[in-house]
């Protein structure tokens, strides 16, 4: 599944910015600056559309495959010795350049990813706010407890005013009397509160780049599987290094084959790109994204905010 780059590689990209390195071995991630154009440095046939994919921000996800460009994609550039990188600073908005694989760990070339998506500062502030967000936002606020006056009971006195020797009352539906009433206690409401839309971007954007500094952020060419059998997410699931939760993502609708393939996993969960949020992406540790997903992503992301 881990593709590497060889030494002339690095030296052909040698002009562009300082590489990335991801802490786990199965996914190298480097980063190059979205403002330098390609075809100044002689490398516009490496992109398919050349110079035009950076150029504008709404199509700033490519893809990189044996079948780019005018020629023939060199196989020797490919190599499975890994690359060692130097350390690079997490936050600076460089776009960043992944592998890209299948279930059946094939390499399928390397994809673009925006910068001012997956690799903006973090910040654990705005983290804790949209997951306190998400959690009230789903409560169900059903919860009810009766009145006196919905409480079930007679509305006589239950003894004379004096004479008796015990308290006062005029009510037997009381909050002090055994199957009386609760005083001042819940009633079905909502417990949502408010959080501004650019908070909640944002929130995505820093869990996005979390989880792809941690080398934990997987892109495949699609999230095709060949049958419904569950033996084969096992499979691929127990070949993942330090991996216990994971979190598929596709473009548009789940697959059925995929949905019965995980249904029975409670490690594996699959979501719709239109249902990625950051309460999903923090409990589970591998992140597992299609093509179509980033691309829909991203589009999200850039697309401006309706006040």
């Amino acid at each position: 599944m881990a593709a590497s780059m060889s030494r002339r590689l690095l030296r052909s990209f040698g002009s562009l910015y300082t590489f990335g390195r991801c802490d786990s071995p199965s996914i190298t991630c480097q980063l190059f600056h979205g403002s330098h154009d390609l075809s100044t440095l002689g490398y516009s046939g490496l992109f398919k559309g050349g110079p035009s994919v950076l150029a504008n921000r709404w199509l700033s996800t490519s893809i990189l495959t044996p079948d780019s460009g005018e020629g023939a994609f060199p196989t020797d550039l490919l190599s499975t010795k890994p690359m060692v990188t130097a350390e690079r600073s997490i936050g600076l908005c460089q776009d960043l350049i992944i592998p890209v694989t299948n279930f059946h760990n094939e390499d399928k070339g390397f994809m673009v990813l925006a910068g001012d998506v997956f690799d903006v500062p973090i910040r654990k502030d705005i983290v804790h706010r949209v997951v306190l967000w998400q959690l009230a936002k789903r409560q169900q606020g059903t919860h009810s407890t009766k009145t006196i006056s919905e409480v079930s009971g007679t509305g006589k006195k239950p003894w004379r005013q004096k004479g008796t020797g015990r308290a006062r009352h005029g009510t037997l539906r009381g909050p002090q009397f055994r199957g009386g009433c609760v005083m001042h206690g819940p009633k079905p409401r909502s417990h949502a509160i408010k959080l501004n839309k650019k908070v909640r971007r944002l929130g995505l954007k820093i869990a996005l780049t979390a989880r792809a500094a941690e080398g934990k952020l997987l892109v495949f060419d699609d999230l095709e599987v060949p049958n419904h059998k569950t033996k084969n997410i096992v499979n691929y699931v127990t070949q993942m290094e330090n991996t216990k939760k994971v979190l598929l993502v596709d473009g548009d609708s789940i697959n059925e084959k995929l949905k019965l393939a995980t249904q029975n996993l409670h490690y594996v969960n699959v979501l719709p790109s239109i249902g990625l949020n950051v309460y999903s992406i923090l409990l589970h540790d591998t992140l597992v994204m299609s093509r179509n997903a980033v691309n829909k992503i991203v589009e999200r992301m850039h697309t401006p905010i309706n006040r």
